[in-house]
């Protein structure tokens, strides 16, 4: 996503994005009334304290060791999680707003899931192509027919949320991406409150910020209900990839949050179709596996055969009803953003209800008409690849070169099923601590959804923010940072 240079963003804060954060907190109504506190406290606050807290910040997660991957860096692969420590806010009525369109985007897209995996109703009645779905990358067909718990396939989602002027109201909410397959960032949220409940306990007592602490227990619970069986005791294990992955902190943290085992695809075996852990004292049966393993890395007898990271047969024994994989194997083709353009219609063929949260409006280069547009207006336009991810993989059209554009639009043109295309929005911005001062910068929102016997969430989410001005692209492993979410009320 990409900031409009001819329109000025909305402001989280500020209510004329045009003025300051210093002149707008010295003057009567210049911030919103729920970033009051914030404003009167930032009056109070010498810029030598404010650096001095953003530095213990730093040294603290630095000390337990909150790092992960920024890709083509020279420097080195791992650095810690830049984080600013001026928050993000919402009201309450904001976030029950929010809160209702990501459930109930949810609910649709385990629906639609099932129905791909089953009796394909949303194919036979038109809804959306078979061939988006059935030649999708991720479609897997070994899934086909395959009943899960609850018929949960999405246990655990990431909604990306931004803020725009695009809309008719300013300041409104669309989605911009669904990610289900395996969503990674929570822990920086948890860590982004602890980190500012430390440094700022007297500010959070004020505002009444609802706690986000509570997520592990809440993942715990969801993961038990999507046990295959009902004994009393539920075995949960957390499959990494191991230590050299990007969001392995995460891995370990969540794992030791919840008091279960991390678990690599070496401690697992599979035997007469169940899947056991390896232990000092034997195997240990696995009931339910959260993996942070893409499906193409589960199990080498039935995907790469070369992998090492899952155990052999583990898609036999999933078929076999006898352990659940959260997410589930095949998620992926429901957060591909050849499908994305077709939730809408999910939500209401399914739920016979209204959208609560629109989509972006998104141009599918696989259509003629609309391939024509995007390659005639390429320069104002945002161009993304259907797989790709963390901002690789994508043209921001406004921001690009001549040669630059070019070379994509002969991309497109190759292969047109492979590319969407996006107008251009203003994100929001919010206040962010930078070296020249406190200035905007552009922000979006993951709110993290857990499904099982309800679809819930915290109270928060986590905001990403792209800390160099004129940035375009938040996401961490290019150089984005995080803020904490604040839902007040």
């Amino acid at each position: 996503m990409v900031t409009s240079t001819e329109t000025v963003a909305f402001d989280e804060m500020v209510n004329n994005a045009t003025e300051s954060v210093a002149h707008a907190i010295n003057q009567p109504g210049g911030v919103r009334r729920h970033y009051e506190i914030i404003a009167n406290w930032l009056k109070e606050q010498q810029d030598s304290a404010l650096r001095a807290r953003h530095d213990e910040a730093e040294l603290l997660f630095r000390r337990v060791g909150i790092t992960f991957a920024v890709y083509g860096n020279d420097d080195g692969t791992e650095r810690t999680i830049p984080f600013d420590i001026l928050p993000r806010i919402f009201t309450a009525k904001e976030w029950q707003h929010i809160q209702a369109g990501v459930q109930q985007r949810v609910r649709a897209l385990n629906m639609f899931l099932h129905d791909v995996y089953h009796d394909q109703r949303i194919i036979q009645d038109k809804i959306v192509p078979a061939e988006q779905i059935l030649n999708n990358a991720q479609y897997r067909p070994q899934m086909q027919g395959v009943n899960v718990k609850n018929d949960i396939y999405a246990h655990i989602a990431g909604i990306d949320i931004v803020r725009a002027t695009h809309g008719a109201e300013a300041g409104e909410c669309f989605v911009l991406e669904d990610n289900l397959r395996v969503p990674s960032g929570v822990s920086y949220m948890i860590e982004n409150r602890k980190m500012m409940m430390r440094l700022f306990p007297d500010l959070i007592a004020k505002h009444r910020v609802r706690p986000v602490e509570h997520y592990p227990s809440l993942l715990l619970n969801t993961l038990h209900q999507a046990s295959p069986q009902h004994d009393a005791y539920v075995n949960v294990v957390v499959l990494t990839p191991g230590m050299y992955n990007s969001a392995y902190f995460e891995h370990a943290f969540l794992a030791q949050q919840m008091g279960v085992e991390l678990v690599e695809g070496s401690d697992l075996v599979v035997k007469d179709d169940t899947v056991f852990m390896r232990t000092t004292q034997g195997l240990r049966k696995v009931d339910v596996i959260y993996r942070r393993v893409d499906d193409d890395y589960l199990d080498p007898e039935a995907f790469k055969s070369d992998s090492t990271l899952g155990p052999a047969g583990l898609l036999r024994a999933y078929q076999a009803g006898n352990v659940t994989i959260c997410n589930a194997i095949g998620t992926g083709v429901a957060d591909d953003k050849s499908i994305y353009p077709y939730v809408p219609d999910m939500i209401r063929y399914y739920l016979s209800e209204e959208p609560i949260l629109a989509n972006v409006p998104t141009f599918l280069c696989r259509r003629p008409k609309e391939l024509d547009y995007v390659l005639t207006n390429i320069h104002k336009l945002v161009v993304k690849e259907v797989h790709g991810a963390g901002g690789y993989g994508m043209l921001i059209g406004p921001a690009a070169s001549q040669s630059e554009i070019e070379s994509f639009k002969a991309r497109v043109r190759a292969n047109p099923n492979n590319y969407i295309a996006q107008p251009t929005l203003s994100l929001s911005t919010c206040p962010t601590l930078v070296e020249s001062g406190i200035a905007p910068r552009h922000i979006d929102l993951r709110p993290f959804v857990l499904s099982g016997k309800e679809v819930r969430l915290v109270a928060g989410g986590l905001t990403r923010v792209a800390l160099t001005e004129g940035s375009l692209v938040v996401n961490s492993s290019q150089g984005g940072g995080t803020k904490d979410t604040w839902v007040i009320g």
